[in-house]
């Protein structure tokens, strides 16, 4: 539900844009506009979502043993 308005100056030129814009995709202004917020901030869900596809989507890598990691840690501290 749609229960905030937002009011914004913007130049001619910039209007003719959403405008022209809008009238290609058969959309009003405003919904050009509340896309455009969507994509630049988008919620957090949305955010946790790509954070995830990121991860799944990446390439597979070898993974010491945790033994392993134990010893690399013990040379570390020693120095």
């Amino acid at each position: 539900m749609l229960d905030r308005r937002l009011q914004v100056r913007i130049d001619h030129a910039l209007w003719e844009r959403l405008e022209g814009e809008a009238e290609r995709r058969a959309v009003s202004v405003s919904t050009l506009v509340r896309e455009a917020i969507d994509e630049r901030y988008p919620a957090r869900t949305e955010e946790r979502r790509a954070a995830l596809a990121a991860v799944l989507n990446a390439d597979s890598m070898a993974v010491p043993t945790p033994v392993a990691l134990r010893r690399e840690r013990l040379k570390m501290r020693v120095g």
